[in-house]
């Protein structure tokens, strides 16, 4: 894979330096995890105001304008190569990037005990936040099935048998199958859809035609982010930038579904303070998210079924790990789960990064946010992905991210810098999932 493209502030529209406000947040009685409610609707806010403030800043409307009558026949001509289809992006840049979101992570403040002396709390470290959190036990409790060895016997009859599981039609034998980490590639479309209930019916292909029918019709700002963001990301990455026409088909309808917004769940805490309006989906394009789509690409021949797969996925996990929220899968819980672990199985490796203060999350925060797409190789990120629909939980993330960490400790242990410690993570061509996973589990 080729190097990604840098995320840094400088490259996003953001405005971090409005963000203090997310840092003064005062706890309730009655809740405990308000300031973190909170925050989460402050960023939410911060993301849709930068997206405002763009559309003024460019003099195009935040809902949209009808095509003219030539660029719409230019795009319908164009549907299925839109690669070919010229458009000017040189005043468009990603609206933020996970850095940008790391960043107000780190500086979130919560409530400090009565008998604690805040000024001996390490500013980077994330320990703070009071959200339960799996110890590695519980872990290995709830991947037990990883740990049996019978479940990966039999490997030429696991075709029969994934195909007697896809005619019985029934979602939970679908979902154990996939915990065996080892899916025959030409039946995980199917197995996907079947755990995702998104198996096509009619009023699907229906609604498919009335959103892209949606986006030959109306010039929408939206449809610059998206563009952008593949040509930053999937285009310029060896292993996705044969599906870039594709990509272009499916996050351009994505961000026209209005059904999106309904299904996925945001934090709600009363803040004062004006709102500002999103997309017709409700998601602002970031720095990388069609590579929440690009796997599916792999999956898929048609650009309907991969939608809805993708649509599904999203919705279900994607959405947590970029947004500020109290749910135990979203992101904030996965970096607390993440600086737990690496303390408690690790502590060479957490001395380290703090005698060099460097915050352990900048160096796989990129990897938790996207849940590892376009950082392993195709192949095994999708194995990855079984085991997240097989086992219903992101909690793989951070503890795949610390058994990486432990397979390249010893060249951490050499280098002296954040640059140099991700010199030495850049490359997981070489990354075997199921097996790190395994080892990982079996850790005393």
């Amino acid at each position: 894979m080729l190097p990604q493209p840098d995320e840094s502030r400088s490259g996003t529209y953001i405005e971090l330096s409005a963000s203090s406000s997310l840092l003064t947040l005062k706890p309730t009685v009655s809740d405990p995890l308000g300031y973190l409610k909170r925050a989460g609707v402050l960023w939410d806010r911060r993301v849709r105001k930068s997206l405002n403030a763009m559309c003024t800043e460019l003099k195009v409307p935040l809902h949209g304008q009808p095509r003219i009558s030539a660029d719409r026949e230019d795009f319908m001509a164009k549907w299925n190569e839109l690669s070919n289809y010229n458009m000017d992006l040189a005043n468009y840049r990603p609206v933020y990037a996970p850095k940008d979101l790391l960043e107000v992570l780190l500086s979130l403040k919560g409530p400090a005990k009565t008998t604690e002396n805040t000024d001996q709390i390490p500013q980077w470290e994330f320990s703070h936040i009071a959200l339960p959190v799996k110890n590695l036990f519980e872990l290995r409790a709830h991947y037990a099935d990883l740990l049996r060895s019978d479940g990966y016997l039999g490997v030429p009859d696991l075709t029969v048998q994934c195909q007697r599981i896809l005619e019985g039609r029934h979602a939970p034998m679908c979902q154990q199958f996939l915990k065996k980490g080892c899916t025959p590639a030409p039946y995980r479309g199917a197995l996907w859809a079947s755990v995702l209930d998104s198996k096509l019916h009619d009023y699907d292909i229906d609604y498919w035609q009335k959103l892209r029918n949606a986006v030959w019709t109306t010039d929408h700002i939206v449809d610059k982010l998206v563009f952008k963001d593949i040509q930053l990301t999937a285009s310029n990455d060896d292993q996705y930038f044969v599906f870039e026409d594709v990509l272009y088909q499916v996050l351009l309808c994505f961000s026209r579904d209005t059904d999106i917004g309904g299904c996925v769940e945001y934090e709600a805490f009363p803040v004062k303070g004006k709102t500002y309006e999103g997309p017709p989906s409700g998601v602002v394009p970031f720095h990388g998210i069609c590579m929440f789509a690009a796997p599916f690409c792999y999956l898929y021949d048609s650009p309907v079924n991969l939608y809805y797969t993708f649509r599904a996925f999203y919705i279900r996990y994607c959405h947590r790990l970029t947004t500020i929220n109290t749910h135990p899968q979203g992101i904030v819980s996965l970096c607390l789960l993440f600086e737990k672990l690496l303390q408690t199985y690790e502590p060479q490796l957490w001395s380290h990064f703090r005698e060099l203060q460097i915050q352990p999350l900048r160096v796989v925060f990129k990897w938790l946010m996207r849940a590892f797409s376009g950082h392993l190789p195709p192949d095994q990120l999708l194995v990855l992905w079984d085991l997240i629909l097989g086992f219903d939980s992101l909690e793989i993330l951070p503890l795949f991210a610390i058994i990486i960490l432990s397979f390249r400790k010893e060249s951490i242990m050499q280098v002296a810098s954040l640059d140099s410690i991700e010199a030495i993570l850049a490359d997981l061509s070489s990354i075997k999932v199921l097996p790190l996973v395994q080892l990982a589990l079996s850790r005393d």
